[in-house]
């Protein structure tokens, strides 16, 4: 079943569990998400960076809509990161039913101009949008961007910013990074900011960063309005992980059937353990949703 994210991420807001957000980069990740979410009964959002649908080509999209479409439980398709309003419209005619305008690097008034700007164009046709406000760390390893410097949120921006802009839905910026944290960084998540953000702000908040991060802080911030959390490099790692594995224990393999599906598995298992985490499982029946 494929809906929007404003639809998927409100149930989740109002019952206080978070769904996971997955970088899909190629068809075997497709799986991977596909099938945690339908053996966890769980809502799944297969999100797509700028870089990745580079990488894969504008055609992937229709074999990502095919795969949720056919399946019971909710998916979203969703851009992330887009840095332009040319990648918000080439994910509208893709097929994405969820984009992300990340003009986080911009100046607030700047940030909101451009973010209005996606949110007018993507809601005309019934696609939901995400903002950013603040900045995103990045470690060494990640390709999705991020800065040196993290910028908190500020919850009183945060108010006027969704107000101005329309947003769906706010990624705020709390002490996360992409990647793999080095071990000299501080990466926990701020939940007291977090807490006064969510008092400020009535719509669903989205965690970046959410691999390498402690359970408990995960299940706290998802207390406290979290109900989307992108995760990319713990799924990756999982699968190239048991992929070298499988390589080194079969140095003369080379078919797809044979080194791919114990990575498969392996990743499956994570995103599995991840949908507990969050809340998420055994919450597809929650939604009664129309097809888009």
């Amino acid at each position: 079943m494929l809906v929007n994210m404003r639809d998927l991420l409100q149930v989740a807001y109002e019952n206080k569990f978070a769904v996971g957000s997955f970088n899909v980069a190629n068809s075997e990740f497709v799986k991977v998400v596909v099938s945690a979410a339908e053996e966890q009964k769980s809502p799944a959002i297969l999100q797509i960076h700028p870089n990745e649908i580079n990488l894969v080509t504008d055609e992937f999209v229709a074999y990502v809509r095919e795969a949720a479409s056919k399946s019971k439980v909710p998916f979203v398709i969703h851009l992330d990161h887009g840095a332009t309003i040319e990648d918000i419209t080439r994910s509208i005619r893709n097929g994405y039913t969820s984009v992300m305008m990340d003009a986080s690097h911009l100046p607030f008034e700047e940030n909101m101009t451009l973010t209005k700007k996606a949110v007018e164009l993507a809601h005309i046709v019934g696609v939901s949008v995400e903002g950013e406000l603040g900045t995103i760390g990045s470690n060494e390893g990640s390709s999705e961007g991020g800065t040196d410097e993290i910028l908190y949120t500020d919850p009183d921006e945060a108010a006027i910013f969704v107000e101005k802009t329309g947003i769906d839905t706010l990624a705020v910026a709390v002490g996360t990074s992409h990647g793999l944290y080095p071990k000299t960084k501080d990466h926990s998540i701020k939940i007291d900011r977090l807490m006064k953000i969510n008092e400020k702000v009535k719509i669903p908040l989205v965690l970046h960063g959410g691999s390498d991060n402690p359970d408990e802080e995960i299940r706290e911030a998802v207390k406290h309005g979290i109900a989307k959390i992108n995760l990319s490099t713990d799924m990756k790692r999982a699968f190239y992980n048991q992929l070298r594995a499988t390589l080194d224990e079969n140095p003369d393999a080379y078919e797809p059937d044979l080194l791919m599906p114990e990575a498969t598995k392996a990743a499956i298992e994570l995103v599995k353990k991840k949908m507990d985490l969050f809340g998420s499982t055994d919450k597809a029946s929650l939604y009664k949703l129309g097809e888009i």
